[in-house]
Parts: C-alpha cells; sequence; structure tokens
C-alpha cells in the first residue's frame, strides 16, 4: 500500500485498527512511534548496484490505554512527515515488535489494516546460477508414444 492509498482510507475511517498476518488484533492502545523514509542502497549478490525506499511506520504498544490514536491524528503525522521530510507516494513498510522487530507489508480489507509477510528473495537467479523452476506436467496430458513404457510392454 502506498501513502496516497492509506491517507485515502484514514479519512473514511472512525478507528484505526491493524491486524497480523495470524488474524491477532495489535492491541488498540498501539502508537505510530515513527514515520519515515528507510533508504536501502545495496549490491545484490549479481553485482547489480539498487536502491529501494520505503515510507517506514513503527507501531509500539504501551502502557498508556487512555490514548488511542485516531484517523485525523495519523493523518496529520503522515501529512507532516511529506511535507518535512520530502517523503513521495511510496510503499509502505510496518515495523511491529514480536520476538523481534518483524518488517511487514501493508494491505486494507476495508475495516482492518492488515500487516501482510514479506519474504526475503534472490534479486540476480539468472547471475548466480539459480535454476528457474522446472515447468509442471501433468500426467493426464502426456501423450503415450511408442517408445513408452506401458503396463504390459515387458519394459518394467
Amino acid at each position: 500500500m502506498k501513502l496516497s492509498e492509506i491517507k485515502k482510507h484514514l479519512n473514511s475511517l472512525e478507528q484505526i485498527t491493524f491486524m497480523l498476518p495470524n488474524n491477532e488484533l495489535v492491541p488498540t492502545h498501539f502508537h505510530v512511534t515513527e514515520v519515515g523514509k528507510i533508504t536501502k542502497h545495496f549490491i545484490d549478490c549479481g553485482g547489480t548496484v539498487r536502491n529501494e525506499e520505503v515510507a517506514n511506520f513503527q507501531l509500539w504498544n504501551a502502557n498508556d490505554y487512555n490514548h488511542r490514536l485516531h484517523p485525523e491524528k495519523l493523518l496529520k503525522i503522515i501529512n507532516l512527515s511529506e511535507k518535512v521530510l520530502g517523503l513521495e507516494d511510496l510503499e509502505i513498510e510496518v515495523e511491529y515488535q514480536g520476538d523481534t522487530i518483524g518488517k511487514f507489508g501493508l494491505d486494507f480489507d476495508g475495516t482492518n489494516f492488515l500487516l501482510t509477510t514479506k519474504q526475503t528473495d534472490c534479486l540476480a537467479k539468472e547471475s548466480c546460477g539459480v535454476p528457474s523452476e522446472k515447468p509442471k506436467l501433468k500426467f493426464s496430458e502426456l501423450q503415450e508414444t511408442g517408445s513408452s513404457c506401458s503396463p504390459n510392454s515387458g519394459c518394467c
């Protein structure tokens, strides 16, 4: 989800809820402690220099049960971040504390913001010799030829 999308959703909500990939809700007394831009400048295993940028939200649970983050407050934080940090309409990555800090993608189901799982990947498979997946064949689509082994041919 991009910044423009979350802003659109926040304008239509009365409360903010985040749901983890295991369908648990983040406690309602969470805070968004940071909105920022993370730039990753790196070289992949094939030697290609890459730059990635994401807008980053950090969710944090406090013992402060009396203050809930309302949609209009988060909108103000996002707008200020866009102005002060020069944030563009970037994809959002969310940090949330589990056993360690987890990084999640963000989606929306019409009610909840969904923290989605992220996966690592090799960005240079062709350069480092990672084989592409073999095509999956269906036995029902294979045609029997004269040289094939049929049950009564004696080849087995």
